[in-house]
């Protein structure tokens, strides 16, 4: 989540707003929540803040100030229409892995047999062509069904934290 709030006096005047295609939100305590369309990046206006305005981001200083700055600098080159270069807190293999463990478990939870999923996932000549009951398919659909289901249940939220080395 980018946070922005009001230009401080005696700084200079940027060149305008943050950019095109940001939505508003509902109004909390909070501020103004938005996002902006390009990224689906989450953004919060504090109080005093408005859009059209020059605005300053405000980035705390916390665990999660790395990612917060990968934000703010993925939202800056979309919004000024510069390239923007991919999410690293995700890698491909990862997010094609997430897909799988999300469509397990949404088959499982729309009363699929774990069989019937990796038909699904893997192909019916794929699944066929061992003994279902000691395939080393249906561990791994089984693993991806209780991920699945884990990450629906809340497990989610670490997606979109880097991961810290203790």
């Amino acid at each position: 989540m980018v946070l922005f709030t009001r230009l401080p006096d005696g700084l200079p005047i940027a060149d305008g707003p943050p950019g095109q295609g940001i939505i508003a939100g509902p109004d909390s305590p909070e501020g103004r929540y938005a996002f902006q369309d390009v990224l689906s990046t989450q953004l919060l206006f504090l109080p005093g803040a408005i859009p059209s305005d020059p605005l300053t981001a405000l980035i705390p200083l916390d665990a999660d100030t790395l990612g917060r700055i990968e934000a703010l600098s993925r939202f800056w080159r979309a919004s000024q229409g510069r390239p923007v270069p991919c999410d690293t807190r995700i890698t491909a293999n990862q997010r094609r892995r997430l897909r799988l463990k999300l469509q397990a478990a949404d088959g499982r939870m729309n009363g699929a047999s774990y069989r019937e999923i990796a038909f699904a996932i893997f192909g019916k000549a794929r699944v066929a062509s061992d003994p279902w009951k000691t395939s080393p398919l249906r561990d791994t659909i089984i693993g991806l069904v209780e991920e699945g289901l884990a990450l629906i249940a809340g497990g989610y939220r670490q997606l979109l934290r880097h991961r810290r080395r203790s």
